[in-house]
């Protein structure tokens, strides 16, 4: 199955092309605004949407025939995720309007898209750096995305399809724990830590708090020039996360690929919300939430497709709880994991400790009778706890 890259490229666009390109985003929203609502809502096949209102949404939008098309399919595409998530579209925004190759072409020579508009073809130059240019290099692109952005540019979004490598089966498997601390902690010991990135998380929450006072109690002029700064500053620290983000999963994917390991990681689907129900700060809440850790599990997903790394995800309930030596229940304080265990009694790193249990649960995947890796002598754990004077704690 063929991987989809997208690269963004910015327009170069010349004033009297600004208007040429609004109309058709503003014709491509109001041809989707049509479709829904002449419709059904639950109708959500393409084919049977696309026989019911073609004529009519091509006449109503002014779009060409195939730009009709895509408009409809976005329809199907936005009911069936509304469906998922049990509500219905609310709207189209004339933000963006989908291309393929019939409509969009590319050439290498000088770097030039040629896109339609509503009367005829325009050209625009990219301008594009050298990763781009490193990406788009020898390809034959099929399909984009035109979008304009709040500042008042506009972007294509370009889609490169490409073969990945095999995923080959192994039974090495390297164990990422995620964390505040530590943002990834591997198996093997090694560490991305969280310590910087912490320091400027708060920093940016400091300044978004005083921009914040500055934008509700401040003059006109002032309030106006707050709201300014903070949408500044939220794309600020939304790129900067990216970016680690970003430099995390391709390290992590680079280091299995070189040792021919899978990765495992804990599925944390909901974890947001369960903690957030427990008794913590504000500070503690924001340092939580705010990190975009659903983001670098994503970028790990895309990567080892890309690179041929298998990404298996695995239960995380005990994992920081259970020593990986004996499958004994410890004790954890901060960094630090005890091991209860008399017969045992290992002490060291709690996230380490956590990846190798992680590590573990990642073998069995695939493992015939694998539950049989985290199991302990029950028989012996029973005996030891009835004769030690105090009770087995919990980390």
């Amino acid at each position: 199955m063929p991987q989809v890259l997208t690269v963004s490229c910015k327009l170069e666009v010349l004033p009297q092309q600004v208007e040429k390109l609004d109309a058709v985003l503003s014709a491509f929203a109001k041809c989707c605004e049509f479709v829904n609502a002449q419709t059904p809502e639950k109708l959500i096949n393409q084919i049977a949407v696309q026989s019911l209102i073609y004529k009519e949404a091509r006449a109503h939008s002014g779009l060409s025939a195939q730009m009709t098309i895509h408009a409809i399919r976005r329809v199907c595409a936005n009911r069936k995720t509304a469906k998922q998530k049990g509500r219905p579209v609310k709207g189209f925004a004339p933000t963006s309007a989908t291309y393929d190759a019939r409509t969009f072409t590319f050439k290498e020579s000088g770097w030039i898209v040629s896109l339609t508009m509503l009367k005829g073809r325009e050209k625009f130059r990219l301008h594009i750096g050298n990763y781009q240019k490193h990406l788009l290099q020898g390809q034959n692109p099929k399909s984009a995305t035109l979008v304009k952005r709040k500042d008042g540019s506009f972007y294509l979004q370009i889609q490169l399809e490409s073969e990945p490598p095999e995923i080959s089966e192994t039974d090495e498997v390297l164990g990422v724990d995620l964390g505040r601390t530590d943002i990834a902690c591997t198996s093997e010991g090694s560490k991305f830590s969280g310590k910087e990135v912490t320091k400027v998380r708060d920093q940016y929450s400091r300044v978004r708090a005083s921009l914040q006072r500055k934008a509700s109690k401040g003059t006109r002029s002032t309030r106006r020039r707050a709201r300014q700064v903070l949408q500044r500053l939220s794309g600020r620290e939304r790129r900067f996360q990216a970016w680690l983000n970003h430099t995390i999963s391709y390290r992590l994917i680079q280091q299995a690929k070189s040792n021919h390991q899978a990765i495992a990681l804990e599925d944390l689907t909901g974890i947001r919300e369960r903690t957030n129900q427990m008794p913590r700060s504000k500070t503690e809440r924001r340092r939580s939430n705010s990190w975009a850790f659903y983001q670098l599990r994503q970028f790990l997903t895309y990567k080892g497709v890309k690179f041929g790394v298998s990404i298996r995800f695995v239960d995380p309930r005990y994992t920081s709880k259970t020593c990986h030596c004996c499958k004994v229940i410890g004790s954890r304080q901060g960094k630090k994991f005890e091991c209860l265990n008399q017969n045992c009694g290992w002490i060291g790193d709690a996230d380490v400790n956590g990846a190798k249990n992680i590590a573990t649960l990642g073998r069995i995947v695939n493992a015939p009778r694998g539950s049989e890796m985290m199991s302990c002598s029950l028989q012996d754990v029973v005996l030891r706890a009835t004769e030690s004077p105090a009770p087995l704690r919990a980390g």
